[in-house]
């Protein structure tokens, strides 16, 4: 820009594990000095991504580390960036309540208080407060948390005992690298697969009782890969942390099988540089899967961009098109001040997940990548993208059985030629959380597809039986064969599809009805069908024919 005296860096540019050089560099000011005017700074981070095809670990652009490297090349000289549209940094200052929070504010993020340990990422809300204790009780205070990060608190008998922190690794660790056999490009491929204990703090009236931080360690290390997944769109397998021996000795972290492979060499990181402290810490290690050594010492990058999506084949438009059972959908927010509507903001959610998308985020992403025309068929105004906030403020409102049963049932008139369908049950991993069991679905699939065309939860109280005629209820399954496992082969269900479905069905029989396998057995059906010769499978696929059969000569 005018007025601006413009200096290359002294020396090349280090930026996620790659050296940027005089081309690139160039290349980046050329970008400033056009657009600076006339984009904001996160517009120009994001217009650097897309030239130079950085993108985070789950797929989505690296906008935030490219906006820190623009304020470090600004702050060299490069370049003058546009003012920004809001206070920068973090505020030092924490602002400590008085009193300590009430149960109810710590227990938001749970169905209701439970009994016994409970360890669980925080809330919003809970935030201010988290950073309070920590500042006021953990020995290095609160700091600001690297890259991708998580806090949790940890409840005993619904008081909480515990904070932790976990963060993105460090970007050097000699005992680290030495102990994987860590080669550089295998480093810089799968560093983001690896996540540092920042903070542990045991609060006060905690440390008296027995075992407890061990205890609190371990049921974090059971829950985080799968919480790291679900906020970042991959999974971590390795965890590390620096313990201070001047100060510990690592018990917990012993207790809980972590593994000390050394000490780091004194040096500290401070914004860019590194400073020498002379303090070296004892670097501890815990593998969250066994095959972390395969999974790290690889060096292929997986490629997280995003699919391209042919708009011409998808049925989006017109009598029946995907707008039109969107539109139907009730909107939760209020009229005033809605600027993208609900069949525009929904699609995009949809098809920015069909493209790969795995987060708000990522699909806030999609949407700006997106051309006018292609936002105008979604029903945007003006061709422009929705924000991240407004995405997320909208999925975090809807009636998600709702969507889930619309879609469902559009999915339906997609396939017009159904012809079998599948009832199977999976309980979701991670979905459990402490007192809390693991969420189970019962899910409508067709076979060969595997688009999943209705699922309905099944309570912890009940069983799949129960919820199989309300998940079929609103499916045209006239003429449809319907497959199930063992645990679904009941005289009811086969009367419900057979008298109000219309519908065939391949049932499977197994010891767990012994008369009826018996029955079969008896009826010698060793010819039909001629897979019953195969390995023994007879009484299975006889079984199956039979009430098929039976059926069908009614």
């Amino acid at each position: 820009m005018k007025g601006v005296q413009q200096r290359k860096p002294a020396r090349a540019v280090g930026f996620r594990g790659t050296v940027l050089g005089a081309s690139e560099l160039a290349r980046i000011r050329r970008l400033v000095e056009e657009r600076g005017s006339r984009q904001t700074r996160q517009d120009l981070a994001r217009a650097c991504c897309r030239r130079f095809g950085w993108r985070g670990a789950n797929g989505s652009w690296a906008v935030r580390s490219a906006a820190r490297l623009l304020v470090r090349l600004e702050a060299g000289g490069m370049f003058e960036l546009p003012a920004p549209r809001r206070a920068q940094g973090r505020a030092r200052a924490v602002a400590l309540p008085e009193a300590v929070a009430p149960l109810e504010r710590w227990a938001q993020g749970a169905a209701a208080p439970a009994a016994g340990l409970v360890v669980r990422p925080i809330v919003a809300a809970e935030r201010a407060q988290w950073r309070a204790l920590m500042q006021r009780h953990h020995y290095l205070g609160d700091a600001p948390l690297v890259g991708e990060s998580l806090r949790y608190v940890a409840l005993f008998e619904g008081e909480a005992v515990a904070l932790l922190s976990w963060a993105a690794a460090s970007l050097r660790n000699r005992a680290r690298e030495h102990y994987l056999g860590w080669a550089e490009a295998a480093r810089r491929a799968n560093l983001h697969r690896v996540v540092n204990n920042a903070r542990f703090l045991m609060l006060p009236g905690a440390q008296g009782r027995r075992n407890l931080a061990s205890r609190v360690l371990g049921a974090n290390l059971r829950r985080l890969a799968r919480d790291w997944e679900h906020a970042y769109a991959h999974r971590v397998v390795l965890a590390e942390t620096f313990v201070d021996p001047t100060r510990f000795r690592g018990t917990c972290y012993r207790a809980s099988n972590w593994v000390c492979v050394g000490e780091s060499a004194g040096w500290a990181k401070c914004g860019v540089h590194y400073r020498f402290h002379g303090q070296p810490k004892s670097v501890w290690l815990y593998a969250l899967a066994r095959d972390f050594r395969t999974q790290l010492c690889t060096n292929t990058v997986k490629d997280n961009a995003m699919r391209e999506l042919d708009f011409a084949c998808l049925p989006l438009d017109g009598e029946g098109g995907l707008f039109e059972i969107l539109r139907a959908l009730p909107d939760p927010r209020q009229a005033r001040g809605v600027r993208h509507r609900i069949e525009s903001l929904v699609g995009v959610a949809l098809c920015a997940t069909l493209a790969g998308a795995r987060t708000i985020t990522a699909m806030a992403e999609w949407a700006s990548e997106q051309s006018g025309e292609t936002l105008r068929r979604f029903g945007s105004k003006r061709g422009k993208p929705p924000s991240e906030r407004t995405l997320r403020r909208l999925l975090g409102s809807i009636d998600v059985e709702e969507v889930d049963r619309r879609a469902g049932a559009w999915m339906a008139e997609q396939h017009q030629r159904l012809a079998a369908l599948a009832l199977d049950g999976k309980t979701m991993r991670g979905s459990g959380d402490g007192q809390t069991p693991a969420r189970h679905l019962l899910s409508a699939v067709v076979h060969g597809t595997g688009a999943v065309l209705a699922q309905r939860a099944v309570d912890a109280k009940t069983n799949e039986i129960t919820q199989v005629e309300p998940l079929l209820e609103d499916l045209e399954l006239d003429g449809v064969v319907v497959t199930t496992d063992a645990l679904l082969t009941q005289r009811r269900l086969a009367s419900y599809l057979v008298e109000e479905k219309k519908a065939h069905y391949v049932f499977t029989v197994k010891d767990n009805q012994p008369t009826l396998r018996a029955d079969i057995e008896a009826l010698h059906l060793e010819a039909s069908p001629p897979s019953a010769h195969h390995r023994g499978q007879g009484p299975r696929a006889l079984g199956a024919t039979s009430d098929l059969d039976q059926h069908r000569d009614q």
